[in-house]
């Protein structure tokens, strides 16, 4: 693939798309969910073959219901799209302006940054959520999928370009897809050294993949985050409140990056709660405890998914039905032990202690806290953005899910009449 071709084809979009009103983005996004729901059974199709080949080779089933698509899936994809064209056009928006001394008039004004490059594992859905996003805010995006989901991102971005080809200002250069490279990663080594080519770089995937594009980018990354999250169970918390958050934020899909992955308990009621635990998680969760831990789960007999934690399971990303289980004197320990372990995403205390409560959103550096809420709720369309490009954990530009704003940056609009300096 003639990568550089790509570039200039998408600048061109994005210059195009720039100009345009919300109303014209808006019908050809429409058009797009048109078409993604008439186009459905080629999607599923392709879909099954990625699947089938994931399994093959050996994918563990967390991850390949990352992969997975059918009706239901497609239906929340469109109406993620749906929700975007509803909100309101960032771009035009005048976020600030004053009038100088010397009667200079000047304006600050949200523009697109221009062409965005996504690279991305699995999760076809983000194919969609990335265009969407971008369109909207007059960006054109380069996709870089995983080889896992080329089947179904080559099928998505298939009937995207066709949609827009046929809608009336739609801007079918304003996407592109990445084909996989035979030779290993040397796409995704020219996507991030392609300086005045690509104004962005968003990673979303593995721990590793971040590091990757981090490390050895050339071009401005906007740094998503693998989900290291915790719970903490404080002293005066809802015993039940708290089994029944856990076990939403460990199981519902133990393969997304808001899922928890280690449970912090206060020792004071940790004979209490873990049995309580046990009980919930019924042998469906393989549970890595600390020394104390272990011992209160441990009566009256070891369950088989009881396993003594190591100090290389603190700070992991499982992704799967495993869970890190250990003891905190307080909700200051619980704190440094989860700020020394964490990845800056989501992290969540269960109390009825309300100065425990803003503590611990005070002095938690993550992008999400939450307070007797599951960390799952760290999603784009959970926060009313519709879709978004990822979860940033970092600390400049943008913070946690990130929405239409997140593809857009500012620009001064002053206006004179003669001022010379």
């Amino acid at each position: 693939m003639d990568l550089n071709s790509t570039y200039k084809t998408l600048r061109n979009g994005a210059e195009v798309l720039a100009l345009q009103t919300a109303v014209q983005k808006n019908r050809a996004l429409e058009e797009v969910a048109k078409a993604l729901d008439a186009e459905r059974a080629k999607i599923i199709t392709a879909n099954k073959t990625d699947i089938e080949n994931a399994r093959a080779g050996g994918m563990k089933e967390t991850l390949v219901d990352r992969l997975s698509l059918d009706d239901r899936r497609i239906d929340s994809i469109i109406e993620s799209l749906r929700t975007v064209i509803l909100q309101n056009d960032p771009i035009g928006e005048e976020t600030a302006g004053w009038k100088t001394p010397n009667g200079l008039t000047i304006r600050q004004v949200r523009v697109p940054l221009g062409v965005a490059a996504i690279i991305y594992e699995s999760r076809p859905n983000v194919t969609v959520d990335a265009f969407c996003l971008a369109y909207k805010s007059g960006n054109a995006i380069l996709l870089r999928g995983s080889s896992s989901a080329y089947n179904s991102n080559r099928a998505i971005v298939s009937i995207i370009q066709d949609a827009l080809s046929k809608t009336e200002d739609g801007v079918p250069d304003a996407i592109a897809l990445v084909e996989p490279d035979s030779e290993g990663h040397n796409d995704v080594q020219q996507i991030l050294n392609a300086v005045r080519k690509i104004d962005v770089v968003l990673p979303r995937g593995s721990a590793r993949l971040i590091k990757t594009v981090v490390e050895n980018a050339r071009v401005p990354v906007i740094e998503t985050g693998s989900g290291v999250c915790h719970l903490y169970v404080d002293e005066s918390a809802s015993l039940e409140m708290a089994v029944k958050i856990a076990e939403n934020a460990k199981i519902q899909r133990p393969g997304v990056c808001n899922a928890i992955e280690c449970i912090l308990v206060n020792r004071r009621i940790a004979e209490k709660f873990l049995p309580l635990l046990k009980e919930r998680f019924a042998g469906r969760v393989q549970l890595r405890a600390d020394d104390f831990c272990y011992s209160v789960l441990a009566k009256p007999e070891v369950p088989e998914y009881l396993l003594h934690a190591t100090e290389d399971d603190y700070g992991f990303e499982f992704l799967d039905y495993i869970c890190c289980v250990k003891a905190v004197d307080d909700v200051e320990e619980a704190i440094t032990y989860i700020n020394s372990h964490n990845t800056k995403h989501s992290e969540s205390i269960i109390t009825e202690n309300r100065a425990n409560a803003r503590l611990f959103q005070a002095k938690i550096d993550a992008a999400c806290v939450y307070v007797n809420s599951s960390t799952r709720f760290t999603d784009g369309g959970e926060f009313g953005f519709g879709a978004e490009l990822g979860i940033s954990t970092q600390k400049l530009h943008a913070r946690g899910p990130m929405g239409i704003k997140a593809l857009t940056t500012i620009k001064y609009f002053i206006d004179g009449d003669g001022q010379i300096r």
